[in-house]
């Protein structure tokens, strides 16, 4: 399910870019600029909604819900997980420590953790 809400809110969000795109902006007549009323303010000074805003309206919509479906999702606790399928580690049979062998007569034995001295 998370698969198929990401490959629609990559779909919508490029529909969404390309909409806007297609809009043409608030001063992009030449006579907007003199107060005369543009091809899209038909019902009146704020103008009616085109075709186009209702599309972006509800491209905008779908994506604001997708988002918050995906962000929901990834954050709820995870049922699986790569470690699911490991048990603890077996404790390793350690065998008993040994004690050091004898040192040869007149050389004394080595303290533990010091380097051996050369011959």
């Amino acid at each position: 399910m998370t698969i198929l809400l990401t490959i629609l809110h990559v779909v919508v969000s490029l529909f969404l870019i390309a909409v806007v795109l297609l809009q043409s902006g608030k001063g992009a007549e030449m006579g907007a600029s003199f107060g005369s009323s543009g091809s899209q303010s038909v019902f009146g000074a704020g103008g009616g909604t085109s075709f186009l805003s209702k599309m972006t309206t509800g491209a905008a919509v779908i994506f604001m819900l997708t988002s918050l479906t995906l962000a929901y999702i990834s954050g709820l606790p995870s049922s699986s997980s790569i470690m699911s399928g490991k048990g603890k580690p077996a404790a390793a049979a350690k065998a008993p420590a040994q004690p050091p062998a004898a040192p040869a007569q007149g050389h004394p034995a080595p303290a533990p953790g010091a380097p051996a001295q050369p011959k």
